[in-house]
């Protein structure tokens, strides 16, 4: 049981930036580019060891946003020209984000996740997890319109998306992987009042959508003894905003239903709803509660979390849970309104915390 964890994405460096438009206008070679990623991996990794957290990512880094892993991959995609959906922050401000949509029938250039993986394999024994996108996000790149042609039916559709990620966590698994988070914000769209609504006007029944992505999520899992299989619900984290509100009550099916072994979920603010829901989560899973807020620089109060955490026990035993940032802190590019010290003084906090509440952990590195 990892107390203390990482949702995945890290703030890429301004040189990073720099060197990703470069690298697209064929101003900087494939070998000067992978050294300036590798360079930021590299600082993504020492600033998770030296915060003090159990679990590590490789930030995310090589990634245009958390979901670009699929689509720099795999052949198929336009891009920026699915449907723009829009984040707000508490003032109601809103920012649109473009999405890809599926234009081509799906195939895989090369694999998603490897690299990543590989690469942080080699350069840390430190206990770390790989992300990927969940096959419930990726049925938000299928509109009829636009895809139809390569995909008369969003069901053709996502039994590729599902054949595709079924075998890069396959993959992932060979190469050593032992802890793959599957990322979904998209669930919460069935959990927010107004989106649940939306979905019903456009002749979709939010809990029939409910049970067909865990029919998905279960498929790309597969039966794989001894692999942690993390499941990442947040309400969308774009620059510091977010799509959804509303608590975990309508879609606990997730906690019983899916094979995941351990559910990272959103609680850095009253947007999330109380904490009832853990009732829900079976005995022999656990919770990662998303406490400390990646989306706003303050720092939050060691006591006020271990209240909080204190709070959650009551739901779901205290050795059963742990501690992380509510996201990652650069879901995008273009990263949250948080700077490098802010990204480091909450990393230690969760680090700290965690070690105060449960006790001295010492990572257990990988067998070589």
């Amino acid at each position: 049981m990892y107390r203390s964890d990482t949702v995945g994405s890290l703030l890429r460096p301004a040189y990073l930036k720099e060197a990703r438009d470069l690298y697209a206008s064929g101003k900087l070679t494939d070998v000067a580019f992978k050294e300036i990623e590798d360079r930021a991996v590299n600082e993504c990794i020492e600033l998770q060891i030296r915060a003090g957290m159990e679990v590590i990512t490789d930030g995310e880094v090589r990634r245009y946003a958390f979901f670009g892993h699929l689509i720099d991959a795999v052949e198929g995609f336009d891009k920026y020209g699915g449907w723009a959906i829009p984040f707000k922050d508490e003032k109601g401000e809103k920012l649109v984000l473009p999405r890809p949509v599926v234009v081509g029938k799906l195939r895989r250039k090369r694999p998603l996740c490897a690299e990543e993986f590989t690469y942080l394999r080699a350069r840390t024994k430190h206990p770390s997890k790989t992300t990927i996108i969940s096959a419930q996000q990726a049925a938000a790149y299928y509109d009829k319109n636009k895809s139809g042609a390569a995909y008369p039916s969003i069901d053709a559709y996502l039994a590729d998306i599902v054949d595709i990620l079924r075998d890069e966590v396959a993959e992932l698994i060979r190469l050593g992987c032992t802890y793959i988070q599957i990322d979904s914000p998209q669930y919460t769209a069935l959990l927010d009042p107004d989106l649940r609504e939306g979905y019903r006007q456009r002749g979709n029944d939010p809990d029939r959508l409910l049970d067909l992505s865990i029919e998905m999520d279960n498929a790309v899992i597969g039966d794989h003894p001894g692999i942690i299989f993390g499941l990442h619900l947040c309400r969308g984290n774009n620059q510091s905003r977010f799509y959804a509100s509303g608590d975990y009550g309508p879609i606990t099916r997730v906690f019983h239903n899916t094979k995941f072994h351990r559910f990272l979920l959103e609680y850095d603010d009253a947007r999330s709803g109380g904490f009832e829901p853990l009732r829900q989560v079976p005995e022999d899973r656990t919770v990662v509660l998303g406490l400390v807020s990646s989306k706003k620089p303050q720092l939050e109060n060691q006591d006020e979390l271990k209240k909080r955490i204190e709070a959650a026990s009551a739901y779901i035993p205290l050795e059963r849970l742990g501690l992380s940032p509510q996201c990652g802190f650069a879901s995008t590019i273009e990263g949250n309104l948080v700077t490098a010290a802010d990204q480091e003084a909450k990393l230690q906090l969760v680090a700290e915390v965690a070690h105060q509440v449960w006790g001295k952990t010492v990572p257990v590195a990988r067998r070589a």
